[in-house]
């Protein structure tokens, strides 16, 4: 199988993040988004979506969502679990990570992709239709981070981790995140203790370098 990663960008991040915590090794190709190697007829012939990161099985089966790519790795390797073992637990993991991603990379994807000189007529992700750039969106997109970021210090405040008591894929999400705001000038600081000392222990783990 071969992984099609970008080593900058957060979703390939997120899935190399978690391959790493499983200790599981994938052949990986890097794909240049900002040089638009992900729009190229070789990349959309792979994946028409033109998005990373991509997944492709030995079968010729392709994944290219980043959450599924996880899930299928969680399949067939369980532990350590990084989803859930409980119904309940499984659903909080859920609610937690879908909160990270909606809330948190939505947000800071919205400005970050309508301030980009790179992505001039590519505000949306993948190989869909020329979408120009909005510059109010960066200032919408980097007051909804902040309430983020400060949402999630409120969470970090009470739990050890972002969906409970240890680590799960909402924590790799949320930690992606962190990082990804400070493209777009949204960092935490004073304010947000709780999520700095969590962020230190996560940065802290093999798989933050991955």
């Amino acid at each position: 199988m071969i992984l099609y990663d970008m080593d900058k960008a957060p979703n390939p991040r997120r899935v190399r993040m978690f391959l790493a915590e499983k200790g599981i090794t994938v052949a990986m190709v890097s794909i240049d988004l900002p040089a638009g190697e992900n729009l190229a007829p070789g990349y959309l012939a792979i994946n028409p979506r033109g998005v990373v990161p991509t997944l492709v099985l030995d079968d010729g089966t392709v994944l290219d969502e980043s959450l599924a790519i996880c899930r299928y790795f969680e399949g067939l390797q369980p532990e350590p679990n990084l989803f859930g073992r409980t119904p309940l637990e499984t659903a909080q993991i859920e609610c937690w990570q879908r909160r990270m991603e909606f809330d948190g990379m939505g947000s800071i994807a919205l400005a970050f992709r309508n301030s980009q000189p790179a992505f001039a007529d590519r505000a949306v992700p993948g190989a869909g239709p020329a979408t120009p750039q909005i510059p109010a969106l960066v200032e919408r997109g980097q007051m909804l981070s902040r309430h983020w970021l400060d949402a999630l210090e409120k969470r970090l405040a009470q739990s050890s981790h972002v969906a409970g008591d240890r680590f799960t894929v909402a924590d790799i999400t949320a930690f992606v995140c962190v990082d990804f705001a400070k493209w777009i000038g949204v960092r935490a600081g004073d304010a947000h203790p709780a999520l700095r000392a969590w962020y230190a222990a996560i940065k802290a783990r093999p798989s933050a370098s991955a």
